[in-house]
C-alpha cells in the first residue's frame, strides 16, 4: 500500500512521527521561519494572520502548519491596549488567590475558562502560567503565581495547565528558572546550589510538567549559576529536556535572547518578541550559523519537531480556533467561585459573618464604591466593557501603566446582600473625615490596597498612601473595624490588633466585589489558606533589602527593566545568593526558628475542624491517615495539611509540606483522611551522584491547620531508597 503524499495528517500515526514527517519535508527556510516571531502588539502593521496581541510566528501554509499567535493569558486573556469598545475577557482572580483554595480541581476549571476564553478570541498559544517560588515576598509579580511550596505551586499549575489545553490549545509553562524579582530582572546572577534548586524551585517545575504536560516551557530573563537562563544548558538541556524527558519546546521571554548559537546549541527553541532583542537572532543569523557548522542541521530540526510535536498532541495542528462570542456568564461564575475559595480570613473576634441586625456599616477606602483592583503588567485583564477605573501612572517602553479596578463594586455588593443595613461610602482619602463616618456607624469595613506590577518590586511591604495611618484612626473612632485587603503580595500590619477582622481578599478578579460580599455576609464560608508566610517585618527575610534595589530619584535606565530595544540594560549583571537554597517560606522560617505573623497554610473559618487518630506508615515514604471533624454548628472546607520534620545534615530544622487535602463537612460531620507523600519530598537530592535519596530512620511527621498550628506528629522509620532526577 503507497504511503499518503502527506503523511502528516495521518491520525493514526503518532504526534512525533507526523512531526517528523513535517520536518522532512520542509526546507531549511521554512524551519527558520518557526522558529522566530514578532511582537504584533507593538507594530504599525501587523503581519498577515496576526491577531495583534503578544506574539505571532507565521506558519507554513503549503504544508498546513498554522501561525501561532500567543496571548499574555495567566490570570485571563490580556489585553495591554483594547482595540474596540467592548472588547476584554474575563479576570480570574489572582494566582495567590487561586493558590490559597489549595484546590487542584478549581485550578484545572479556571485553567479551562482562560482556554476556552482564549479559543474563542483565536489564540492557539497560552503564555501562561507561573511556577516560579514567591522567594521574595516584594516581587511585583507575586500575585501572578503560586506560593512559596513547590508541591502546591507545582500541583495547582499543572493542572491550570492541563485545563487550558483540553481546549486544544497550547499553555506555557514560565518563568524557567529562578526569575524571583522584578528588580533588574535582566542583569541578576541568581545563585544556588543544585541540591536545593532540584529541592525547590526545578521540583514545582518537574511537577508542573508531569500532571499538566504543557506544549511550551518559557526561559526567563535572569541568569542562573553564571549563563542566561536562555543559554542555560543545565536547565534546558539536562534537565528538562534529558532528566525529565520533555518533548515540548522552549520558547524566549519577550527580549531574552542574547546570541544565536549558544542559545540554540544549550536547548533554546523558538525566539519571542523579537524587535525586543538586539538583533533578530533566530532568523538570519541562525541560517548563518547552520550553514558555517556552528548549529547543526538536526538541532534545527529538533527544534521545529518540538514545536510541530505540541500543536498535534494539543489537537491545534487539527483543530484551528473557530472565533466564537465566548460564554462570559459561565466565565463569570467561575471567576466567582474561584475569588470566594481564595479568600483568606486572617483575623476573626468574632464579628465576622456581619450580623444581620447591623443597622448602618461604614465604607472605607479602596475605590470600593466602583470596583476591585487588579495587578499590571503583561497579565493585565481588560475586563468586558472596559475598567470601573484606570489611573495612569507613567509608561514603561511604550507601555502605559496602568492602575485598572475591575467593575465588581464591593459596596453595591454589599448593599444587594444586605438590603435592611444602611451602607455609607467614605473615600478615605481623609483619615478624620473617615474617622467620623466610622464613628457614626455600628461597623466599618476598610477596604486596603497594594497594588503590584510586573516590571518593579515593592519597595516595601507596608500599605501605600498612608493607609495605616487610616486604619489606626477608623479603627479608634469604629465600634468594630474589619480590614479587606486587595494585595499582590503580604504586606505589614501594623494595626493587627486594633481591629476585629482581617480578610485577604488578593486581587480577586471580575466578579471580586460579589465574592467578597458573599464572604462578609456569611452566604460563603471561607476556606482561603495562606500560600505565602505574612512576615512581622522584613528583618525576618532572607534579604532584608531587595538586591539591586535602587532607592531615591529616578535614575534613567537604572530603576526599571525596559522592554524598549534601543535601551541597552546598563548595569552589569550581579550574583544574588540564594542562601537559603531549599528552605522557601515557611521552611525558612522553621531553619530560623522564627514565627511569622501569619503563618503558611493559615486561614479561619466559621466553622472549626478537629483533628485526630493520626496513624502513619514508613518505607520508600509515609502514608498518613486520620479524620477530621467539623465541630462548628455550619457546613466549611477543612484542608489539612502533611508537614515532613526532620533536621538536615547540618542539624538545622527541616520542615516540608508532603501532603493536603480540601475537605468539605456538614456540622458535626467526620471523614477519614489519607496522603501518601511523593518521596522526592522525603529526599534530598545528591548532585554528584545525580539521585533523589532518602536518607534512612525515623522522621516527624506531623497534622494542622497550617505550617505552625500543628496538633498532630507521629514518627515514621523511612528506609533507603533512591531514584533518578
Amino acid at each position: 500500500m503507497s504511503q499518503s503524499p502527506q503523511p502528516w495528517l495521518d491520525k493514526s500515526l503518532s504526534a512525533d512521527e507526523r512531526a517528523a514527517h513535517l520536518v522532512a519535508a520542509m526546507t531549511l527556510d521554512e524551519m527558520i521561519s518557526l522558529v522566530h516571531g514578532p511582537m504584533p502588539m507593538i507594530m504599525r502593521e501587523k503581519p498577515p494572520g496576526a491577531l495583534g496581541a503578544a506574539g505571532f510566528v507565521p506558519g507554513v501554509e503549503r504544508l498546513g502548519i498554522p501561525c501561532l499567535n500567543q496571548t499574555d493569558a495567566s490570570l485571563g486573556i490580556a489585553n495591554l491596549r483594547v482595540k474596540a469598545p467592548g472588547d476584554g475577557s474575563t479576570g480570574l482572580p489572582s494566582g495567590l488567590a487561586l493558590a490559597s483554595s489549595f484546590d487542584s480541581a478549581l485550578s484545572r476549571a479556571a485553567g479551562a475558562m482562560v482556554g476556552a476564553e482564549a479559543r474563542a478570541m483565536g489564540f492557539n498559544v497560552l503564555l501562561g502560567g507561573g511556577a516560579n517560588l514567591t522567594r521574595e515576598p516584594r516581587c511585583g509579580r507575586n500575585f501572578e503565581y503560586l506560593g512559596e511550596d513547590p508541591l502546591l505551586t507545582g500541583i495547582l499549575a499543572g493542572e491550570a495547565i492541563a485545563g487550558a489545553q483540553s481546549n486544544k490549545i497550547v499553555c506555557t509553562l514560565k518563568h524557567f528558572a529562578l526569575n524571583d524579582q522584578e528588580t533588574s530582572r535582566h542583569t541578576v546572577d541568581a545563585l544556588i546550589a543544585e541540591g536545593p534548586f532540584r529541592e525547590s524551585d526545578l521540583l514545582a517545575f518537574q511537577i508542573a510538567i508531569e500532571r499538566g504536560d504543557p506544549g511550551s516551557v518559557m526561559c526567563a530573563y535572569n541568569k542562573v549559576n553564571g549563563d542566561w537562563a536562555g543559554e542555560n544548558a543545565f536547565l534546558m538541556t539536562q534537565v528538562l529536556k534529558g532528566d525529565w524527558g520533555y518533548k515540548g519546546w522552549v520558547m524566549s521571554d519577550w527580549g531574552a535572547v542574547h546570541s544565536t548559537a549558544k542559545a540554540v546549541n544549550a536547548g533554546l527553541d523558538q525566539e519571542c518578541g523579537e524587535q525586543l532583542d538586539s538583533e533578530v537572532f533566530f532568523g538570519e543569523p541562525l541560517k548563518a550559523a547552520v550553514l558555517a557548522g556552528d548549529v547543526a542541521p538536526a538541532r534545527v530540526a529538533d527544534m521545529v519537531q518540538r514545536i510541530l510535536r505540541s500543536l498535534i498532541v494539543t489537537g491545534v495542528f487539527d483543530h484551528p480556533p473557530a472565533p466564537h462570542t465566548p460564554d462570559v456568564a459561565a466565565h463569570a461564575r467561575i471567576a466567582q467561585t474561584a475569588a470566594e475559595a481564595g479568600c483568606v480570613l486572617l483575623k476573626n473576634d468574632g464579628v465576622l459573618p456581619l450580623d444581620r441586625r447591623l443597622r448602618k456599616i461604614a465604607i472605607i477606602g479602596g475605590h470600593a464604591d466602583i470596583g476591585v483592583l487588579s495587578g499590571g503588567g503583561s497579565s493585565q485583564v481588560i475586563p468586558f466593557g472596559g475598567p470601573a477605573l484606570a489611573i495612569r501612572v507613567g509608561e514603561i517602553g511604550g507601555f502605559p501603566r496602568r492602575i485598572i479596578y475591575h467593575p465588581s463594586s464591593p459596596l453595591e455588593a454589599l448593599r444587594a446582600a444586605a438590603p435592611q443595613t444602611q451602607f455609607t461610602f467614605d473615600p478615605g482619602t481623609d483619615p478624620h473625615a473617615a474617622a467620623d463616618t466610622a464613628r457614626q456607624a455600628d461597623l466599618a469595613i476598610v477596604f486596603a490596597v497594594q497594588w503590584a506590577s510586573e516590571f518593579e518590586d515593592l519597595t516595601t511591604l507596608s500599605l501605600p498612601d498612608d493607609q495605616d495611618a487610616l486604619i489606626e484612626a477608623v479603627s479608634a473612632a469604629a465600634q468594630k473595624t474589619v480590614v479587606v485587603v486587595q494585595s499582590g503580595s503580604p504586606i505589614l500590619m501594623p494595626w493587627l490588633d486594633q481591629v476585629s477582622a482581617v480578610l485577604e481578599a488578593w486581587y480577586p478578579g471580575s466578579k471580586g466585589g460579589e465574592a467578597i460580599a458573599a464572604v462578609l455576609t456569611g452566604e460563603v464560608n471561607p476556606r482561603g489558606r495562606l500560600p505565602i508566610s505574612f512576615p512581622h517585618s522584613v528583618d525576618q527575610l532572607v534579604r532584608p533589602q531587595i538586591p539591586g534595589l535602587i532607592l531615591g530619584p529616578p535614575i534613567e535606565g537604572e530603576t526599571l527593566p525596559t522592554l524598549n530595544p534601543d535601551v541597552q540594560h546598563l548595569k552589569a549583571c550581579f550574583p544574588v545568593d540564594h542562601i537559603e537554597g531549599a528552605a522557601v517560606g515557611y521552611r525558612w522560617y522553621a531553619r530560623q526558628g522564627s514565627r511569622p505573623l501569619f503563618a503558611f497554610g493559615h486561614g479561619l473559618s466559621y466553622s472549626a475542624f478537629d483533628h485526630a487518630d493520626l496513624a502513619v506508615t514508613g518505607g520508600q515514604t509515609v502514608t498518613a491517615t486520620f479524620t477530621t471533624t467539623n465541630t462548628g454548628k455550619r457546613a466549611g472546607v477543612d484542608t489539612p495539611q502533611l508537614y515532613l520534620i526532620t533536621k538536615d545534615q547540618d542539624g538545622r530544622p527541616v520542615q516540608r509540606l508532603i501532603g493536603w487535602q480540601t475537605v468539605p463537612l456538614g456540622p458535626g460531620e467526620t471523614c477519614s483522611v489519607t496522603l501518601t507523600a511523593d518521596p522526592r519530598l522525603l529526599a534530598n537530592f545528591d548532585a554528584q551522584a545525580q539521585l533523589w535519596k532518602i536518607p534512612p530512620g525515623p522522621v516527624g511527621v506531623a497534622v494542622g491547620a497550617s505550617a505552625v498550628d500543628l496538633t498532630l506528629h507521629a514518627e515514621a522509620v523511612l528506609v533507603v531508597s533512591s531514584r533518578a532526577p
